[in-house]
């Protein structure tokens, strides 16, 4: 059964320019592609539409919701896949990804996201030769949770989405957001050690 994505706004379609909406059907024409026996148009359309939503209201730069909303519509729709049982790669879904490389598929969320990722986070992960400067904060959605076989919160609390049979691990790490690139090379640190715990666990 196909999870529902929450209701389009009115401003979002409606109020946009045409190379807005022309970026949207190319948008929607690649998923249809990527996804093609998978999910129909109609389908496909929901989620591009609402995953547009997700960043429509808080979005600084507008020229570049399209392109965030088909790569977040993208990674819930494969989610979607994996828990319908139609795609199953047999790699270990987590929320961590330089470190496997292509041995895990990995994804993150928030249950409060905000609008940009943190330019000190950037820097500090730059230094270990990741580069996040193409990331972009996203909530936390159904279909991604459920696909998960680790899901790693980091004090979300209440606001975490629970499943029953998943496998959870809250790691207490301080918040990066506001503080320096001093003092954000510690958290990386910490959060690098348990990533490679949590590999070890998994085997990869």
């Amino acid at each position: 059964m196909t999870t529902a994505p929450q209701p389009v706004s009115e401003r979002s379609w409606e109020s946009l320019r045409t190379p807005e909406k022309l970026a949207l059907k190319q948008a929607s024409a690649r998923l249809a592609d990527d996804f093609a026996g998978l999910y129909g148009t109609e389908t496909i359309e929901r989620f591009l539409a609402s995953s547009f939503d997700q960043f429509a209201d808080h979005a600084k730069i507008t020229r570049f919701l399209p392109l965030l909303a088909e790569r977040f519509a993208h990674q819930r729709l494969q989610a979607l896949a994996r828990v319908e049982g139609l795609h199953d790669d047999g790699k270990p879904v987590v929320f961590f990804q330089a470190l496997t490389g292509d041995k895990a598929v990995a994804w993150s969320g928030g249950s409060e996201p905000g609008i940009e990722v943190n330019p000190a986070a950037i820097a500090a992960m730059a230094e270990r030769g990741i580069d996040i400067s193409r990331e972009f904060p996203k909530p936390w959605t159904d279909e991604t949770v459920r696909a998960a076989d680790v899901v790693v919160t980091m004090g979300c609390g209440d606001a975490c989405p629970i499943f029953p049979g998943k496998r959870y691990e809250n790691w207490d790490v301080e918040d990066p957001a506001g503080q320096s690139v001093e003092d954000v090379r510690p958290i990386r640190d910490e959060v690098e050690r348990r990533v490679r715990s949590l590999m070890a666990s998994l085997s990869l």
